[in-house]
């Protein structure tokens, strides 16, 4: 469990920097210079990704169950994963979907704690997923009271929608299908 929540520090800590002080954030950035900012913070966010599936691929194996969920919620986890990955990719591809999200991929986040958080019991399931869904929700109501970074601004293209859409659920699909049960361990389809 230690290795677990190292990571999650590890991980959160650059995450959360802009949550505490957008402002202290920028005169880094402006200090080091951009590229060994976005280095460094994508470096420590790297070991921490990677001892948070270490220690919670370690936690599943003696599992500390909190609570019993319920086999009638996995319709609703469905359901409410449907969304994710195509808000994943509007993240990413510029779109009205992205524009009237405004932070596609925060909220991704949040559907894909609770939805996991639904069918999940255990402590380890607890840290994970409580703890991306906190952060999640805190920077997605801290945008509101930050001052917005000058972004390069690209321009739409017609059809972002569909190719979010598309791309976000076939990519949903290849996880039901496939993906889950090779990278988690845990086949949804059987």
């Amino acid at each position: 469990m230690a290795i677990l929540i190292l990571g999650l520090i590890l991980f959160f800590v650059p995450h959360s920097v802009a949550l505490v002080s957008a402002d202290w954030r920028d005169a880094q950035v402006r200090r080091f210079g951009e590229l060994p900012w976005k280095a460094g913070y994508g470096l420590v966010s790297l070991a921490g990704l990677v001892l948070i599936i270490w220690g919670y691929g370690e936690a599943r194996q003696a599992p500390a169950l909190l609570w019993a969920p319920s086999r009638s919620l996995f319709p609703v986890t469905s359901l409410l994963m449907l969304p994710v990955f195509p808000l994943l990719v509007a993240a990413y591809v510029p779109s009205r979907i992205k524009r009237w999200t405004r932070h596609p991929m925060l909220i991704a986040v949040i559907l894909w704690a609770i939805a996991h958080l639904l069918v999940n019991g255990t402590l380890a399931d607890l840290l994970l997923f409580g703890v991306f869904l906190v952060w999640a929700v805190l920077d997605l109501f801290s945008f509101s009271r930050r001052t917005p970074r000058d972004t390069p601004s690209v321009p739409m293209r017609r059809g972002g929608d569909i190719l979010v859409i598309v791309l976000g659920l076939a990519i949903y699909a290849a996880f039901v299908v496939w993906l889950h049960g090779w990278l988690i361990g845990v086949p949804l389809v059987r």
